[in-house]
């Protein structure tokens, strides 16, 4: 077992995978031979060539083109959108082509493709760099979404989505790249799509909470319990699908529900999350759900942005009303 970063356990995992299957290739801008924007990708072309791990122009509707069509060719390209911000320009190739070429085609293709990206806040880059968009991924059928919060989710949630025979996005928050440690095992394992975490146990209130937010979550849950709340934290890990048995179990537990997240507000995927949550579990709730979310503004500069993010403070100050009303 070896301790290592989010960022080592992501680049342990296409190493895994490119060595396990002919199939997986790396490509993206600056990927080869640098090893990416946050050296992601570092020492793969060196081991595995320039045919397997490549870099491509600065055209993200190019990059995500480009793996649409290896991945119609029974390939599984791995590709790397340098901030999530830049999306926005691959959406056609992602949204209504990759992931629609199950239906349109009844089942006949599938793209097996990966779109790894950076995403969110907290280490103050300019603008298009802290963009958090699940929200719109999540309204896109046939688009997987996974968010990892630990290095050993990271790992086995990519080694998943390249294993699935849809597009799977990878948002990999940016301030937990090199934020949190764990022990890896020498053999990684894939985590199944489609299922939750519970991070924090509790009785009281439950918190949902993905990315970069997990730790802060736990922070609150923490903060609070001095004060006799006992708060359960759940990660779901993969957006989309969503585990709607281990979220609703807990809501069914608690009776509270909070969801916190970087997006912004308005039509965020806290939205999603407290409206199908309700319909679930409406006869559980003790008190009405909460949402602490990003502002609904363009994300602001660098000196702004500690009151943009959802913090523990604000996490707290909601589970605590939670619990009054």
């Amino acid at each position: 077992m070896a301790e290592v970063v989010m960022l080592q356990a992501i680049n342990r995992a296409l190493e895994q995978a490119l060595g396990a299957d002919e199939r997986v290739l790396v490509i993206g801008q600056d990927v080869g031979k640098l090893g990416g924007v946050f050296r992601a990708t570092d020492g793969l072309q060196a081991r595995f060539g320039p045919q397997r791990v490549f870099d491509t122009p600065l055209a993200e509707s190019a990059i995500v083109g480009t793996a649409f069509g290896m991945a119609l060719t029974g390939l599984r390209p791995v590709a790397e959108i340098q901030f999530m911000g830049f999306m926005y320009k691959c959406a056609d190739q992602l949204v209504a082509q990759a992931g629609q070429i199950r239906a349109r085609t009844w089942g006949k293709a599938t793209a097996p493709l990966v779109v790894r990206t950076p995403y969110g806040g907290g280490v103050r880059t300019p603008e298009h760099h802290s963009d958090s968009l699940e929200g719109l991924l999540m309204g896109s059928p046939g688009v997987k979404v996974v968010v990892p919060s630990t290095a050993l989710d990271a790992a086995g949630l990519l080694l998943s989505a390249i294993a699935d025979p849809d597009p799977v996005v990878m948002m990999e928050p940016i301030r937990l790249y090199r934020g949190v440690r764990e022990e890896l095992p020498e053999r990684l394992q894939p985590v199944p799509l489609g299922t939750a975490r519970i991070r924090r146990a509790g009785q009281d209130v439950t918190l949902v909470a993905w990315g970069a937010v997990v730790p802060s979550a736990l922070d609150a849950a923490q903060a609070v319990a001095s004060e006799g709340i006992d708060v359960e934290v759940v990660d779901p890990r993969t957006l989309s699908p969503l585990d709607w048995d281990t979220l609703g179990a807990s809501v069914e537990k608690t009776g509270r529900l909070i969801v916190a997240h970087e997006a912004p507000r308005t039509g965020g995927p806290g939205g999603e999350l407290v409206a199908s949550l309700v319909e679930r579990c409406f006869y559980a709730l003790r008190s009405p759900p909460r949402r602490v979310a990003g502002v609904d503004v363009v994300y602001p500069p660098q000196l702004l942005e500690d009151d943009y993010l959802p913090d523990a403070r604000r996490i707290a100050a909601a589970l605590r009303a939670s619990m009054e009303e």
